[in-house]
């Protein structure tokens, strides 16, 4: 059985690069400042709404998260 590789680079709901600040430095090696990510409260719902083996692998991109209703 084979696994399919997790592109942590893209977003787990749409594809889309999702420009993660985490996954950028560990390509690069250059330093990178904190990703947005980390100052937006994603709703339960959309987090629900990664597929379940994609949860906690890639980051959910910005237009997605925009997309979400506020919580």
């Amino acid at each position: 059985m084979t696994v399919a590789t997790i592109d942590a680079t893209r977003c787990p709901l749409c594809g889309q690069p999702n420009r993660c600040a985490n996954e950028i430095e560990r390509e690069t090696g250059q330093a990178q400042p904190p990703c947005w990510c980390t100052q937006v409260d994603f709703s339960r719902e959309l987090l629900e709404s990664v597929p379940e083996h994609l949860q906690r692998q890639a980051c959910i991109c910005a237009a997605c998260a925009a997309k979400a209703p506020a919580r």
